[in-house]
């Protein structure tokens, strides 16, 4: 024990000073208790049966705190860091709807026509509410801030 003085040299306090390094409380010599051989195939059968056959082309995971969020997703033809899926895990839907502008499109004699403007809602994941996409009108969700792992 040490003892601390005050500005006059008498005692005030007591403080202990014991100094433990974690890694002198932790037995190396014995396998972790979390880990387990056969939980990694048992994962991998779970896994093939929620996607019920599917090949997937990754599994997304939230960026903020690596929640799953999808098993089954197809990747973005030419977007390579999105992905679309229909079955999802781990979401909320915010009622905050995005909708971009009309679009001008030209029919078959070159005369422009408007096309409805699609709507889109806001898609978090339920744990951390980061925004990772946003869903359509035909319940698509599009993936634009995801963590991929191979499926």
């Amino acid at each position: 024990m040490e003892e601390r003085t005050g500005a006059g040299g008498d005692s005030t306090s007591q403080v202990s000073q014991k100094i433990v390094s974690d890694d002198d409380e932790i037995d190396y010599s014995s396998k972790p208790e979390f880990y387990g051989p056969e939980l990694d195939d048992k994962d991998e059968i779970w896994a093939r049966k929620q996607r019920r056959g599917h090949t997937s082309d990754a599994v997304l995971s939230c960026p903020a705190c690596f929640t799953t969020l999808c098993l089954d997703s197809q990747r973005h033809e030419r977007i390579v860091t999105q992905y679309r899926a229909i079955f999802v895990v781990n979401c909320k839907i915010t009622e905050a709807a995005t909708q971009p502008g009309s679009k001008r499109k030209r029919n078959k004699r070159g005369s422009e026509i408007e096309a409805a403007a699609e709507t889109f809602k806001n898609v978090c994941c339920s744990v951390c509410s980061t925004k990772v996409g946003v869903i359509d009108e035909d319940e698509v969700y599009h993936f634009l801030k995801v963590l991929p792992s191979e499926a």
